[in-house]
């Protein structure tokens, strides 16, 4: 659906976005992830052909942007709010599903529907200045979904939202995939790109630092660490298997030592007497390799700023 070729974009003297290359695949749920200041931004814009990017090529399924079409094939829900504060809000729904190409019955049914699929009805001649966050959010992935564009964009989208919401959108975003479009989600919230989105890039620095799929990733990056609940005991003393490295009266979460099985492990604690309840291998949250990732590549930016 979406392929960017060693994309790149300056800034006077920054570089924004350094050679970036990345697909996307039809119908998936992509995790576009960063810390502030990474390159997000800039390449959410070149993708939506606000910026046009210094070298590299953007392509929309295998064809290059299109700048004149392409857009109108795009929904994009910034994190900033994109509202006319004293615009009514059904008419605002209908005017912005216009400019992406709707005829105004089309713009009109597909406004109705979502207000009543969100329970959003009452609202139709408020303003948008008397919405609250939360309201207004919800207004905001409507109006960016409406038009039925291929690829949608979200930029931190339950940003305000309370869990039921939350929850609401999110089943549509898991809908609109398996309808056919595709989704770029970019969030701080780690444990949402987790539960969401089949596949990610983490960029920092303006460079691609990590790109994989979610559980793919969660085990590049394991440690050999396993968690072990059993009935009130003690473990028995195993001399240069693991590392302990947190434990309670029926939990232990060790660290095996390199090249040990995890069944040698469990034999010696099953010969000793005690009763498992529970064994299993702790695999990485994304928030931990986000976190070892960047400060790594920050790590190697510094170096490389010092020796030049």
């Amino acid at each position: 659906m979406l392929e960017l070729q060693e994309v790149r974009k300056h800034f006077e003297h920054q570089k924004a976005v350094d050679g970036i290359s990345f697909k996307v695949d039809k119908g998936s749920i992509f995790g576009l992830l960063g810390p502030n200041g990474a390159g997000k931004t800039t390449l959410i814009r070149m993708i939506t052909g606000i910026f046009h990017p210094d070298s590299g090529r953007i392509l929309f399924d295998n064809n290059p942007f299109e700048p004149d079409k392409d857009p109108f094939r795009i929904g994009y829900m910034p994190e900033e709010r994109g509202l006319y504060k004293k615009m009514k809000i059904g008419e605002q729904a209908v005017y912005l599903a216009r400019l992406k190409g709707m005829c105004a019955k089309d713009a009109l049914e597909a406004a109705k529907d979502w207000f009543i699929r969100f329970d959003m009805q009452t609202w139709w001649n408020k303003k948008v200045e008397d919405l609250s966050k939360g309201m207004s959010q919800k207004l905001q992935f409507v109006t960016t979904v409406m038009h039925r564009p291929d690829l949608i964009i979200l930029d931190e989208p339950f940003s305000g939202l309370d869990p039921v919401n939350a929850n609401l959108i999110k089943d549509e975003i898991f809908n609109l995939a398996k309808q056919g479009s595709t989704i770029i989600f970019s969030t701080h919230r780690m444990e949402q790109v987790e539960e969401i989105c089949d596949h990610v890039i983490l960029v920092n620095h303006g460079n691609k630092i990590l790109d994989g799929k979610v559980q793919e990733l969660k085990q590049q990056f394991k440690e050999n660490i396993y968690q072990l609940e059993y009935e009130a005991g003690n473990i028995p003393e195993m001399e240069g298997l693991f590392q302990i490295l947190s434990q309670t009266n029926d939990r232990i979460r060790i660290r095996l030592r390199e090249n040990i099985h995890p069944n040698k492990f469990l034999e010696a604690v099953l010969q000793s007497g005690i009763s498992i309840r529970s064994f299993n291998e702790v695999l990485p949250s994304l928030n931990d390799i986000f976190i070892r990732c960047v400060e790594q590549s920050g790590k190697t930016r510094a170096f490389q700023i010092t020796e030049s």
